[in-house]
């Protein structure tokens, strides 16, 4: 038991590290396609059309993650939950280190634009298999009754990237000149990516392969075929993970339509970049504190009441921070960040690296994850672009318009959280099994503290 419990912590300190990381790399190209991409890499000769590409240029990302989620997923179920999620940070830091070197469209005309497609591409590709890859791992290292818990680190991981990302554009917006920034200073971010790829190497080699995939392994059970096994056995619960990832509408008018909204001249708002950057990294500081806590209580109350709540909460709050940003109110727009992306959407954000892998078998537990999630993900992608349409610069009622279909869209994550089982007190072997019966109350608490003994909590 000394053993696994070390294991449960190097997987979660590997999870942890490898989405904080390939997430800082996924974010800091977010940041930038809403704040300098529009000016160097696109035409200058029509500033709303240069918005609406450059945000574009964020969603095609999201494009090649379905396909990332078909080929990683089916990797990680074949070759290991460790194999795949080294392939992914190699793959990610490099493209991110790539982005950093390329040329402008002041130097190389529409091939800048291309090339940046081309990249941001291998970086959607990549992220495809991390979250699915690292919540599955850490989820079967993790002891009965703490898997929410345990699987929480993801996403608090993830959230630290995006404070990481934003943290390294602050100085650099709010001391360098502009003109300097525009033609060097944004690089830097991408070409620190070097570190991903040493740090990520190091700290992911240390940890071992899942039990529950060893044991597959051992007794010949790993599926030749787990993605078709998914269709098959899981298209159900595939579904309800499909709209239930429709919530990356949340961080899309946090951090995205937001950033565009606030600094881009052509809306008028006129929030400077350096003061803007501060609203999303003071909201994920906020999150990485909370999310462990969430985490914790849907081990206790269960995944389907703190995802629902996430999921309506924070499509409501929605309005009240595009209202905030649209009044040019910077305290209430920094209250409104925090209480609607740092605490309540974690409801949602918190639980899902536990829920979702959850729902699903051991043979295709990172395919079914990573093409359902990703399948939902990719469709919020190009609802920056989608907002910036219906509500461009010059138009009326734009917190209304966007706020009203985020909140339109999270109702419909709720009611697939509200159609889908409870898995918090399933037992490991059980999971993606439609029969299953959970574990009594009394008897998933008592499993619970000998775990937490076992592990040292």
């Amino acid at each position: 038991m000394a053993h696994s419990s070390s294991q449960a912590r190097k997987a979660t300190a590997s999870g942890w590290i490898g989405s904080a990381l390939e997430y800082y790399d996924f974010f800091i190209y977010a940041q930038a396609a809403a704040l300098i991409f529009p000016q160097i890499f696109f035409p200058s000769s029509d500033p709303k059309m240069a918005i609406i590409a450059s945000l574009a240029t964020y969603g095609v990302g999201y494009l090649a993650r379905p396909v990332g989620a078909f080929v990683l997923g089916h990797w990680g179920d074949t070759r290991g939950r460790k194999n795949v999620l080294l392939l992914c940070m190699f793959l990610m830091g490099l493209s991110t280190m790539a982005v950093g070197l390329l040329p402008t469209y002041h130097d190389i005309g529409l091939l800048a634009p291309a090339l940046l497609v081309v990249l941001r591409l291998i970086q959607g590709f990549a992220v495809a298999g991390e979250i699915s890859g690292a919540s599955s791992m850490i989820m079967e290292h993790a002891p009965f009754g703490r898997r929410g818990y345990y699987a929480s680190y993801t996403l608090q991981g993830v959230q630290a990237g995006q404070v990481m990302a934003a943290a390294v554009f602050l100085p650099l917006a709010y001391f360098m000149p502009s003109e300097a920034f525009n033609e060097w200073g944004w690089r830097i971010p991408f070409l620190m990516s070097a570190v991903v790829l040493i740090a990520g190497f190091i700290i992911r080699k240390e940890v071992h392969e899942t039990p529950a995939f060893v044991q597959e392994e051992q007794q010949a059970k790993v599926a030749k075929s787990p993605i078709s096994e998914a269709f098959r056995h899981s298209w159900r619960h595939m579904v309800l993970v499909m709209f239930m990832a429709l919530m990356n509408v949340i961080p899309v008018v946090a951090t995205i339509f937001g950033a565009a909204y606030a600094v881009q001249p052509a809306y008028g708002i006129g929030f400077d970049k350096s003061v803007y950057l501060w609203i999303p990294v003071v909201g994920n500081i906020v999150a990485v504190l909370v999310i462990p806590f969430v985490g914790s209580l849907s081990d206790k109350i269960g995944r389907r009441p703190t995802m629902i709540a996430g999921c309506l909460g924070s499509g409501l709050l929605a309005f009240v921070y595009l209202y905030a940003i649209s009044i040019q109110h910077v305290p209430l727009a920094f209250a409104a960040s925090i209480v609607m992306w740092g605490m309540v959407y974690q409801g949602y954000n918190a639980v899902f690296p536990s829920f979702y892998p959850e729902l699903f078998h051991t043979r295709y537990r990172v395919s079914a994850m990573a093409i359902a999630q990703n399948i939902g993900t990719m469709i919020t992608a190009m609802l920056p672009a989608l907002f910036a349409m219906v509500a461009p610069p010059g138009s009326e009622n734009i917190p209304l318009v966007v706020g009203g279909l985020a909140l339109l869209i999270t109702c419909v994550c709720a009611l697939a959280a509200y159609l889908a089982p409870e898995t918090h007190r399933l037992a490991m072997e059980d999971l993606g099994n439609p029969h299953a019966r959970p574990v009594t109350q009394d008897a998933s608490q008592a499993s619970c503290k000998d775990s937490q003994k076992a592990f040292g909590h």
